[in-house]
């Protein structure tokens, strides 16, 4: 990977937390410490970041990247972590799914299937599920939620999506968080894209998680949902060995590596 590469992948990371540790970095590149200091090194020269105790932090405050860009960051994982969420889904039963580049990809592998009642906020998982059959058939009845779009996410947020996702009950809650870890549970950068997924998470009967690697003993701005409401974590084998892994799983989360 090239210099220029390993910095913009250092920079999506930033996009998501206010703070990142070498490991997660060095992990996340397949690079050694000593790449990772002196890449941080260079980005701080240019003022995009600042070296902490054990990592990198934000200078100010950013907004979480484009769907457009993360859909381009672990897609191999999060197709893997999408494949095992739709293994738990059976016909006849309802789903929240919210938005996200991981949640898109398992809106993907659901679209071969039939029979779920889908709700959403999100514009592309709903658009990816309405495709009909080769004899014109819808295979899922989707529900799009209401609200107020936002073009960056492609999806519905606001107190309306929120009223409306407490009009149902459902079985389950697929939901993509920006960050988990054991002492915050699931969070969100956006305010507007928490209150909706807990919202779904409390109207679910089990919540799953679909986080990949990057995202493992990360906290993002806003919590929505403590381990203790988690039915089942997946995500993908690059966290096997993560500690954050280890303090989820010791804090009573259930873990299935994809």
């Amino acid at each position: 990977m090239l210099p220029d590469q390993r910095y913009q992948r250092i920079r999506a990371l930033l996009s998501n937390f206010q703070q990142v540790t070498t490991e997660r970095i060095a992990t996340d590149l397949a690079v050694s410490r000593e790449t990772v200091r002196r890449d941080v090194a260079a980005l701080e020269s240019l003022g995009e970041l600042r070296r902490i105790y054990g990592g990198v932090a934000r200078t100010d405050p950013e907004p979480e990247a484009p769907l457009k860009e993360r859909a381009k960051a672990q897609r191999e994982e999060k197709r893997a972590i999408a494949r095992v969420a739709a293994q738990l889904l059976l016909p006849g039963q309802a789903v929240f799914i919210d938005a996200g580049s991981t949640v898109s990809l398992l809106a993907e592998e659901l679209a071969s299937l039939r029979g779920l009642t889908v709700i959403t906020n999100s514009f592309d998982v709903a658009l990816k599920l309405s495709v009909p059959d080769s004899q014109g058939q819808q295979r899922h009845h989707v529900h799009v939620l209401g609200g107020t779009p936002t073009a960056s996410i492609a999806a519905n947020y606001g107190a309306s999506t929120v009223a409306e996702i407490l009009r149902w009950r459902v079985d389950w809650a697929m939901l993509s968080p920006v960050a988990i870890a054991a002492d915050h549970g699931a969070s969100n950068y956006e305010t507007g894209e928490a209150e909706v997924a807990r919202a779904m998470a409390g109207q679910a009967g089990h919540t799953v998680i679909l986080a990949d690697h990057s995202k493992i003993g990360q906290r993002s701005r806003v919590g929505f949902c403590p381990v203790g409401g988690i039915y089942q974590l997946i995500t993908d084998k690059r966290a096997r060995k993560l500690a954050a892994l280890t303090a989820l799983q010791d804090a009573g989360c259930k873990v299935v590596l994809a």
